[in-house]
């Protein structure tokens, strides 16, 4: 007996038709927080300069460049934004903001060496 393929269905996208609006709405939300980084350095009154700011910004950005698929580029682009009102607005508070400078978590060594010379037994 013979397996039924079935074609498959089209998605509806979120907010862009086709790549070069993604593209467009990813640069918007990029100058919307490049705008707003000396605004952020003052009003949260972080220990880091608006220099770190920008570095920490393109890193953030570049974290999620070889996404391709257009529902997931309008989702992280409505993230985006949605976290952008929320420090315009004082909903973050510098905590939030400080997050994003969070040490990320080191893998375990697991051999011997490793162990070793990183003090664990």
């Amino acid at each position: 007996m013979a397996a039924k393929v079935t074609g498959c269905k089209a998605v509806k996208p979120l907010l862009s038709a086709n790549y070069c609006e993604a593209h467009t709405r990813v640069v918007g939300l990029y100058k919307a927080y490049y705008r707003y980084l000396p605004y952020l350095v003052r009003q949260f009154d972080i220990p880091k300069s608006q220099e770190d700011c920008r570095w920490k910004l393109r890193e953030k950005f570049y974290r999620h460049a070889c996404v391709t698929d257009l529902r997931v580029i309008d989702m992280l682009v409505i993230k985006g934004y949605m976290n952008l009102k929320e420090m315009t607005e004082n909903w973050q508070q510098k905590g939030h903001v400080m997050h994003n400078w969070a040490p990320t978590a080191e893998r375990k060594p697991c051999d011997f060496v490793g162990k070793f010379l990183s003090g664990i037994d």
